[in-house]
């Protein structure tokens, strides 16, 4: 995993007083006793005001740019260079407007600005048009040796930068001799660079996960539980509603309202076979727009004290939760970074290595690989090219509701 610049504030121990704590924005806030089910929920409330903020802000600084394309054109025109920090900012400008689904910023859009500000940091004031491969052989070192990213983001990030240049030669801010010139630099390689490795994401045992689910929120839990059985992304579980299922035949098919491959026009089906089915039931009796999963009913249910806490999910305890989370305003989709990061703390709890809920999709394929084939495999993970016919569409769609009539 790569080292991110704008990774949240950490929950940590304030050991003199035993309280758990984060800092936001400089400013330390009590949560409660360390480690208690409270501090974890207020940690994750604090967190998603952190993230909204930012959020925001992101909008607001796209909206106002300090510099703008027009004005950088208008300039060249007249002979003067553009500047790194100017062509940065531009094309920040740019990806926040290009990289949105739903109205917001993906993630692609910080990533490259993370690859910006390590370019701007040491190549501040200079020309972009004097901007050749020794200088982003330079940038890609500083990647190494000062933030510490594995050999693998460091050559996605200076592709990224790469093709920043190409986007400025595009838009005439640059000439076309220096894009060119850095499309000569290699790629790191395996062994032949002092850039970190990461090992393969590997399959978590279902073991290891039947250990984990007692130590998780109950919600939580079963969104593990429909991940292995269905194989779909975290995002995809997160984010279900159900509007986005069509349950008139024996295998229901999920069509999520956004996914991973939806800028390359494919289609995205997760099949739900009956004991995925038996295991939503509890999820849907909702507005068909509300997520499934939302993390403010796992807050009304770690709140609940006595007999009650012990007491299985039923109907009427999920139509309280819901009912306090409607009370608190906007329903938002459970948030996948506060899906991992319970997993997380469940395996700490339970005292094993910590594993993450992509490791279920993997185990999901493997062992759908092992029982009906590759291609099964391949259409229930939604492994899809741009170029498949419809024909071989409908034979998928067709054997993928037959895996999960089995397995799911």
């Amino acid at each position: 995993m790569p080292k991110l610049l704008s990774r949240p504030p950490k929950y940590r121990l304030h050991k003199s007083t035993g309280q758990a704590v984060v800092s936001v924005h400089g400013r330390v806030i009590q949560l409660g006793p360390f480690g208690s089910a409270k501090s974890h929920a207020r940690y994750q409330e604090e967190i998603a005001n952190w993230r909204s903020a930012r959020q925001k802000r992101c909008v607001e600084e796209a909206a106002e740019p300090e510099v703008s394309l027009k004005e950088l054109q208008a300039r060249r025109l007249r002979g003067y260079p553009v500047t790194i920090d100017e062509l940065a900012l531009a094309y920040l400008d740019f990806a926040r407007g290009y990289y949105k689904k739903n109205g917001r910023v993906t993630r692609e859009a910080e990533i490259i600005g993370d690859a910006l500000r390590v370019l701007v940091r040491h190549h501040s004031g200079e020309a972009a048009d004097e901007f050749g491969p020794v200088k982003l052989k330079e940038v890609r070192e500083r990647m190494i040796d000062e933030v510490d990213w594995c050999r693998k983001h460091i050559n996605k990030q200076v592709s990224r930068l790469t093709r920043m240049f190409k986007w400025a030669v595009s838009n005439e801010l640059i000439g076309p001799t220096v894009y060119q010139a850095l499309t000569t630099v290699p790629g790191l390689k395996r062994g032949r660079s002092e850039a970190r490795e990461t090992g393969p994401v590997l399959p978590v045992d279902d073991a290891v996960v039947a250990q984990t689910l007692p130590h998780l929120p109950r919600i939580v839990a079963d969104m593990v539980r429909l991940q292995r059985l269905t194989g779909m992304r975290p995002g995809e579980v997160c984010s279900l509603r159900p509007c986005d299922l069509d349950q008139s035949a024996d295998v229901w098919v999920y069509e999520p309202g956004e996914h991973k491959m939806e800028h390359h026009d494919t289609r995205r089906l997760v099949m739900i076979g009956p004991k995925a089915q038996k295991l939503l039931t509890l999820y849907l009796d909702r507005h068909p727009m509300a997520p499934c999963f939302l993390g403010d009913e796992t807050v009304w249910l770690s709140r609940r004290r006595g007999d009650e806490a012990d007491m299985p999910l039923n109907s009427d305890l999920m139509q309280r939760a819901h009912r306090f989370a409607i009370g608190r305003g906007k329903l938002e989709p459970y948030n996948v970074n506060a899906y991992r990061i319970a997993i997380h703390r469940a395996c700490e709890k339970a005292g094993h290595a910590k594993w993450s809920p992509n490791q279920l999709r993997h185990t999901a394929a493997t062992e759908v690989r092992k029982q009906f084939g590759l291609e099964a495999a391949q259409v229930i993970c939604g492994h899809q090219s741009t170029d498949v016919t419809q024909i071989y569409a409908e034979r998928d769609v067709t054997l993928a509701k037959e895996v999960a009539r089995s397995v799911g």
